[in-house]
């Protein structure tokens, strides 16, 4: 996509990831904790997070569909040949739980494939970049931008992934919050495959990042996620040159469709 375009995702997320760490840090919040439709959390953090975002990428030709905005029905949607999938806060159990194992996610998808994305770990000052055409990126100690840096400047700053990877074993991530039986018989068949095999757990779309870092090897996920959960780690890994695949299929995950929910997938 468009650089410049792709560097307003970028302030987008670190604009959102400074006000997460407001609340965050503040000694004096309680988070404002509140329970939606599928009890799943929802703080005031998730909201201000949302709220900077969308107000960013009105910059952009392109809708949002949010986890925290407008329900846009799929006769709306359907005609959306791009678009940004974004999720505000991802892994906001983490972030009650004050792990730091949240993130602010943001997709560039056009004809339901994800093709740029930008995922930023607040806690640690962490971004990960990506496009398909230029390749997948992780840049250190990074909180803001100044007015005058360009996305092409922000790549030289940063490290191209995947890295190259020295270990023995065979590495499988899994989410901290949700370890289903389906998991971990997937888990017990690599250990016939692979003479040793090791896991990693992590919170929030960190696990896709472990992917495309090439710092684990296969992120089994039978479980519910939501497309905006996936959305720019899949683009992350697609550029770093992996896949997240349906499960049991050749197919890989698709976007904007009628029902948002996600199939169980499999990303290598």
């Amino acid at each position: 996509m468009d650089k410049n375009i792709l560097l307003i995702a970028v302030h987008a997320a670190l604009q959102a990831g400074a006000r997460i760490m407001n609340v965050y840090t503040d000694p004096n919040s309680d988070f404002e904790i509140e329970r939606k439709a599928d009890n799943s959390p929802l703080t005031i953090a998730d909201r201000k997070a949302h709220e900077i975002i969308a107000e960013t990428l009105a910059a952009t030709p392109y809708p949002v569909l949010s986890e925290e905005g407008k329900k846009f029905p799929f006769e709306n949607r359907k005609d959306w040949n791009e678009l940004w999938v974004v999720d505000p806060l991802d892994g906001t159990k983490e972030f009650i739980k004050r792990n730091g194992e949240f993130t602010v996610n943001i997709a560039y998808v056009k004809n339901g494939v994800p093709e740029a994305g930008v995922i930023y770990i607040p806690v640690k000052k962490e971004l990960y970049l990506a496009d398909t055409t230029f390749g997948a990126y992780k840049l250190a100690n990074i909180d803001k931008t100044e007015d005058h840096d360009t996305l092409d400047e922000l790549i030289a700053r940063g490290t191209r992934l995947p890295h190259a990877e020295k270990r023995d074993a065979f590495v499988i991530v899994a989410s901290r919050s949700h370890l289903s039986q389906e998991t971990v018989d997937f888990i017990e068949e690599m250990k016939k495959e692979h003479e040793k095999v090791e896991t990693l757990s992590s919170g929030s779309s960190l696990k896709l990042c472990l992917i495309a870092e090439g710092k684990a090897d296969v992120y089994p996920r039978f479980a519910p996620t939501m497309e905006w959960d996936t959305a720019a780690g899949h683009a992350i890994i697609r550029a770093a040159g992996k896949e997240v695949y349906q499960a049991g299929k050749t197919e890989p995950l698709q976007y904007n469709k009628e029902d948002l929910l996600n199939p169980w997938f499999i990303a290598r």
